[in-house]
């Protein structure tokens, strides 16, 4: 069953759900979850201390999912284009493991920089 989550960053609140993968399930057992944000393009990014093995994973992913990136243990936001994107998809740094999909209004993580706390907690 799926586990729901409201990721804060800054002033800005966002609505997900953890799919019911392995990985997203070790994720729910982590929460609260707080770190200060990386960017990459328009891209959230941070480590987390959830050691998922690498399983499933996706080169590319829909607007809007939320990821596992395992070499660096570090939870993803995906609300736009990487650097690495093509016009037809968009392109983490490296393939994750899409452990969610945030909903509602996230574009509003646009204005969210790097340094910013983030706290991932049940919803």
């Amino acid at each position: 069953m799926p586990t729901s989550i409201k990721i804060t960053a800054g002033n800005v609140e966002v609505q997900a759900e953890l799919n019911d993968s392995d990985c997203a399930k070790m994720i729910a057992e982590a929460l609260p979850i707080e770190a200060e944000a990386g960017t990459w393009g328009e891209e959230i990014y941070f480590s987390i201390d959830v050691d998922c093995p690498a399983e499933d994973m996706k080169a590319a992913v829909d607007l809007g999912d939320l990821g596992y990136w395992p070499p660096g243990s570090a939870f993803c936001m995906f609300f736009g284009m990487t650097p690495m994107s093509t016009a037809e998809e968009i392109r983490p740094a490296s393939p994750v493991i899409v452990v969610g999909s945030m909903s509602g209004a996230f574009e509003a993580l646009k204005t969210v920089r790097a340094g910013t706390l983030v706290t991932i907690e049940l919803a």
